[in-house]
């Protein structure tokens, strides 16, 4: 059986290999961003982040956890995790039970 042999890599950046440089969420999107339709998909979803910002902003200043606020609207932490966290896709009615749970008002422009 063959020995596995350590392969040297001549003239490699400091950044290639076996560094960590964290670069922040940022600057990344700002440079994503240049991208055309990256920019346009991006803007696509704002009306539903807008949503999620607002429900965590109420839920934030009710001084609520994510399992205080399921147990008012009768459902497990994990629903509002998933809506919080952008991967569950609520209903009408379930927005407007939800802006009653945290004492806001629900509102639909078009």
């Amino acid at each position: 059986m063959k020995k596995d042999r350590k392969t040297k890599i001549k003239n490699k950046d400091k950044y290639e290999v076996g560094e960590y440089k964290p670069v922040s969420h940022t600057e990344v999107l700002k440079e994503w961003l240049k991208n055309p339709k990256f920019k346009e998909a991006y803007d696509a979803l704002e009306p539903e982040y807008a949503i999620i910002r607002a429900i965590l902003k109420k839920r934030i200043e009710s001084k609520m956890s994510q399992k205080d606020l399921a147990k008012k609207l009768g459902t497990k932490q994990s629903a509002i995790s998933r809506l919080e966290s952008g991967t569950y896709n609520p209903t009408l009615s379930f927005l407007k039970k939800l802006s009653t749970a945290l004492g806001g008002k629900l509102e639909v422009k078009i």
